[in-house]
């Protein structure tokens, strides 16, 4: 088969976008000391992150119906290979922190669902679950690099380096898109005057069950994300491995995660392409749901195990990912396309924003002897939280593959 370079090119943009986007999360357990931060306090940047990015998200979702999501895309990039580079060299405490990736969010918001419109425009139905798959996938592949580069840098110069280092990717995407989109057309669909968001997106019953099902997914899968590499650090921490070397490791091996998740994205988007999009989400939020019960109870057991079991949540809680983008994409109008986006977007991370300081509390109060301890020892019920968003997230799917099953 001939090699779609286009794609490439859109997907190493997006890799190239996402290698800012985990600097937080893989320096976490050393700025929780550095910076003398809570669990609490120290999840209300990655939670500030997400609700500016869910609101970034939704103005520019908006705006692309309007306009064309091409331009908004190039300009997003922009602004975030700016941000980002304020992020690597400004951000020494809470408060430069939280306003710059709150910035770096800002500006990232119209890459995301602008490019899937792009990629809606371009490829036929039966073409499109791949062409999105391979989107997601690049988007845990940013993520890995992101935590592998931390790993490297933060045991060699802590997390000023590790900043330094990831930060320049959003450049790096804007370069890669600016190649890939210059000859690239995309429609913008005129809305007739009969048609209101109301009907169209709201009174949607397939659209709202999958945005609901987004919603929750989201829910589980940021808050997965945010904690998983200081949860990893715990577990070696405990089995013996001290300082900078386990918040390394930890970041190294949250990096296969997304790796598998990298796999699972553009496996499963090919794979709903010939089983249909209900049936492989139900499947994947199922997994995911079992390994959020499963996940925090392991710290203490082989680290092997441990391993095992979060190559499997990493792959299951991504792989519905992309289907659930392009189920949407099939059942709302062109023209309201952007409008269904923005508002799945501001509802998906709203919740994935209130997810990481949500499991930080918890954390907190089921750990009452922190102030005596290095690292947490009890995060069974944290990731349990998340896992009754995953359950929501699985009926939904459901609701949505019968009202499928009905109409044909």
């Amino acid at each position: 088969m001939r090699l779609d370079w286009w794609l490439i090119g859109i997907c190493s943009s997006r890799a190239f976008s996402g290698i800012i986007v985990m600097t937080y999360a893989a320096a976490l357990p050393v700025l929780q000391q550095e910076w003398a931060l809570s669990a609490a306090v120290a999840g209300s940047i990655a939670s500030g992150y997400q609700i500016s990015y869910a609101i970034s998200l939704v103005v520019f979702s908006a705006l692309a119906d309007r306009i064309g999501p091409k331009p908004l895309f190039i300009r997003s990039l922009q602004a975030a290979a700016v941000s980002s580079i304020a992020f690597a060299i400004f951000a020494r405490g809470y408060l430069s922190a939280l306003i710059l990736y709150i910035l770096v969010a800002l500006s990232l918001g119209g890459t995301y669902t602008t490019a899937l419109m792009i990629l809606a425009d371009r490829y036929p139905v039966e073409r499109r679950g791949m062409a999105t798959g391979w989107f997601i996938a690049s988007t845990s592949l940013g993520y890995a690099l992101s935590l592998l580069i931390s790993g490297i840098a933060i045991p060699i110069g802590g997390y000023k380096l590790s900043f330094m280092a990831t930060c320049s990717g959003p450049l790096l995407a804007l370069i890669m898109a600016w190649i890939t989109l210059r000859k690239t057309q995309v429609s913008v669909v005129a809305r007739h005057k009969e048609q209101r968001f109301t009907e169209e997106v709201l009174g949607n019953k397939p659209a709202m069950l999958l945005i609901g099902s987004y919603t929750f997914h989201s829910w589980e899968l940021l808050g997965m994300w945010a904690w998983t590499p200081a949860f990893l650090t715990a577990c070696l921490a405990l089995g013996g491995t001290g300082g900078l070397n386990s918040a390394g490791q930890g970041a190294q091996i949250s990096a296969a995660f997304h790796l598998t998740g990298l796999i699972a994205s553009f496996s499963m988007g090919m794979l709903s392409d010939r089983l249909g999009r209900a049936r492989v989400i139900i499947m994947m939020a199922g997994i995911s749901t079992v390994c959020s019960f499963v996940f925090g109870w392991t710290i203490g057991w082989p680290f092997v195990i441990i391993v095992g079991i979060g190559l499997i949540y990493g792959f299951s809680s991504l792989g519905d990912s992309p289907v659930l983008s392009t189920a949407l994409t099939e059942v709302v109008r062109p023209s309201y396309l952007g409008s269904a986006f923005g508002l799945r977007s501001l509802l998906g991370f709203s919740a994935g924003a209130v997810s990481p300081l949500v499991f930080g509390f918890i954390l907190d109060l089921t750990n009452p002897l922190r102030a005596q301890q290095t690292y947490y020892s009890n995060w069974g019920w944290a990731f349990s939280m998340l896992g009754a968003g995953g359950v929501v997230a699985v009926w939904a799917a459901y609701r949505f593959g019968r009202i499928r099953i009905e109409k044909e």
